[in-house]
C-alpha cells in the first residue's frame, strides 16, 4: 500500500468516527430547541472540560499559534501563558455564575443572557445588537477553522485549497443538525484526545532526531539570534503592558459564545471546579507541546518561507505543522496527524455555527424561538454563510481568529460582566459599551501601537471604564439604600 493510501486510509477512518459519535448522540436527544442548543442543561463536567478546551484551542493552535512561533520564535510565550493565565482568572468568577443565571432566566444563547435583567423581562434590542455580533464575527471565525483545514489538505496532498472547506463544512453540517450542542460537545471530547495524542507523538519524534531545550535553542540562535529572544523588540509601551494584553486575550472568553455554552450545558454549577481542573491539564499541556512543534518546525525546516514576504510568508507559516508531519513521521502517523488537525478546526467551527444558528432563531428572529426544525435550517444556513467567507477571505488563520476573538471579547464580554453582577444596564448604556468595544478593536489594531499591545486589552477596559462612569453618575448618594 502506498504512503498516501496510507494516509488517506488513516485520515478518513477518524472522519468517519468523529462523523459516527456526532450522529450516535442524537439518540439521546430530545426534539426541543433547549435540547438542540444547550443538551437540556446535562452534560458531565468531564464532556464539558474536554469540548471547550478543544473548541478553544483549534486551527487557531494547530495552524495559528505554531506558524506565529516558527516566525517569532520563543516570544510566543507571551501569548500562550498570557492567554492561559486571563482564562483562569474567568474560572474562578464567571461560568458558575454564568451557569447559575442561564436557567435562571431560561436563557438559550449568551445574546438572549445578556439581554435578560434582574427582573428576567428581555430587551428585545440588546438581543438583536448582541446577536448579530454574534451572527457576523463566529461567521468569520468558523471560516477561519475551515480555512486551516483546506491549509492542512492542500499541504499534504497538494488538494485544491477549496476542497478542504467543503469536506469540513459538510461533516460538521451533517453532525450538528442530528444532535445539535450535544454532539458538537461529544465528538469535541473524542477529538480532544485525537489532538493531544497527535501533537504528542510529532513533538516526541522531533525530540529524537534535535534533542531537547540545549541543542534545539543552539539550532535556532544558528538561524536566527532574534529566535530565542524572550521580550520582542521595539515594544513602544513596554513589556508590561505587552504582557497584560495577552493576559486579556485569555480573559476575553468572556465574550466567545461557542464558549460559554458549554458552561450553559453543564448539568450542575457545583460541578465547574472539577471541569475547571480537567480544563487545564490538557490546556497546558497541550500549549507546550504546540510551541514546541514550532520550534522544532523552524530547526527543521528552515527555509520553509524563504523568498516569501507579507501574506505569502504568513501563509507559508501556517503550514509548518503538516510540511513537519510529512517530514518526520510515517505514514500512518501522518494520517493521525492530519486527522488531529482537522479535528481541531471542526471542534471549533460547529460550536461556532451552533451559536451562529441561537442567534438567529432565539436573537435576532425570536419567532423562531420554539421551531426545532428553524433550529436546524439555521444551521445549514450558517454553515453556508461560513464555507463562503473561507472560500474568499485573503487574511490568514491567526489574524481572521485574533480580529473575531477580541472583537467579541469586547462587545459581549463587559456586558456579561454587568449583567452577573446584577447591575442595571439601560439600553443606551449597552448599545455604546457594545459599538464602542468593537471600534476600539479594530482602532486598536490599525493604530502604530497594535504590535505592542494586544487589542482585547483596550477592548475590554473601554467599555467596562465607561459603565464605571456610569455607575458613579448614576449610583444612590450615601446613606440611601438601593434597589439593587
Amino acid at each position: 500500500m502506498s504512503g498516501t493510501l496510507i494516509i488517506t486510509a488513516t485520515f478518513v477512518s477518524f472522519l468517519v468516527l468523529f462523523t459516527a459519535v456526532g450522529i450516535l448522540s442524537a439518540r439521546k436527544k430530545t426534539s426541543t430547541p433547549e435540547d438542540y442548543l444547550l443538551a437540556s442543561r446535562s452534560v458531565n463536567p468531564w464532556l464539558v472540560a474536554l469540548s471547550a478546551v478543544s473548541t478553544n484551542n483549534s486551527g487557531y493552535m494547530f495552524i495559528g499559534l505554531i506558524g506565529f512561533t516558527w516566525r517569532m520564535g520563543v516570544e510566543a510565550v507571551w501569548i500562550t501563558f498570557g492567554w492561559i493565565l486571563g482564562d483562569l482568572l474567568t474560572w474562578f468568577w464567571v461560568h458558575r455564575r454564568l451557569r447559575d443565571r442561564s436557567e435562571e432566566v431560561q436563557a438559550n444563547s449568551v445574546p438572549a443572557l445578556l439581554a435578560t435583567d434582574n427582573n428576567g423581562k428581555l430587551n428585545r434590542p440588546i438581543a438583536i445588537a448582541a446577536g448579530v455580533l454574534t451572527f457576523i464575527f463566529l461567521g468569520g471565525y468558523a471560516a477561519a477553522q475551515l480555512k486551516a483545514g483546506s491549509i492542512t489538505l492542500n499541504a499534504l496532498f497538494g488538494w485544491p485549497i477549496w476542497l478542504g472547506s467543503v469536506l469540513g463544512v459538510v461533516i460538521v453540517a451533517l453532525y450538528s443538525m442530528s444532535g445539535g450542542i450535544r454532539a458538537s460537545i461529544w465528538t469535541d471530547a473524542v477529538q480532544s484526545v485525537v489532538m493531544v495524542g497527535a501533537m504528542t507523538l510529532l513533538v516526541g519524534i522531533c525530540y529524537s532526531q534535535v534533542g531537547g531545550p540545549e541543542p534545539l535553542f543552539a539550532a535556532l540562535k544558528g538561524i536566527d539570534p532574534q529566535l530565542i529572544e524572550l521580550f520582542p523588540r521595539d515594544l513602544s509601551l513596554g513589556v508590561g503592558l505587552y504582557a497584560i494584553g495577552f493576559v486579556f486575550a485569555g480573559i476575553g472568553t468572556i465574550g466567545q459564545p461557542h464558549i460559554l455554552v458549554r458552561f450553559m450545558a453543564i448539568d450542575d454549577s457545583a460541578n465547574i471546579g472539577k471541569a475547571r481542573n480537567i480544563y487545564f491539564g490538557w490546556y497546558i499541556f497541550f500549549s507546550l507541546m504546540a510551541m514546541a512543534a514550532g520550534l522544532y518546525a523552524r530547526v527543521l525546516m528552515p527555509d520553509l518561507a524563504a523568498g516569501l514576504s507579507g501574506d505569502a510568508f504568513v501563509t507559508a507559516s501556517e503550514g509548518a505543522l503538516p510540511a513537519l508531519a510529512v517530514q518526520v513521521m510515517p505514514p500512518v502517523l501522518i494520517g493521525v496527524m492530519l486527522a488531529g488537525l482537522f479535528a481541531a478546526t471542526m471542534s471549533t467551527a460547529d460550536s461556532q455555527i451552533l451559536s451562529c444558528s441561537a442567534a438567529i432563531t432565539q436573537d435576532i428572529a425570536p419567532r423562531f424561538s420554539k421551531s426545532y426544525s428553524a433550529s436546524k435550517i439555521a444551521t445549514l444556513a450558517v454553515a453556508g454563510v461560513a464555507l463562503i467567507i473561507a472560500l474568499t477571505a485573503s487574511a490568514g488563520v491567526f489574524s481572521l481568529v485574533l480580529v473575531a476573538w477580541s472583537a467579541l471579547a469586547a462587545a459581549l464580554g463587559p456586558l456579561l460582566l454587568v449583567r452577573l453582577a446584577r447591575q442595571p444596564l439601560p439600553t443606551w448604556l449597552a448599545m455604546l459599551m457594545m459599538a464602542t468595544g468593537v471600534g476600539v478593536v479594530f482602532a486598536w489594531g490599525a493604530s502604530p501601537w497594535s504590535g505592542s499591545m494586544f487589542k482585547a486589552l483596550p477592548g475590554i477596559m473601554v467599555p467596562l471604564i465607561i459603565y464605571a462612569l456610569y455607575w458613579l453618575v448614576t449610583r444612590p448618594p450615601q446613606g440611601h439604600s438601593s434597589s439593587l
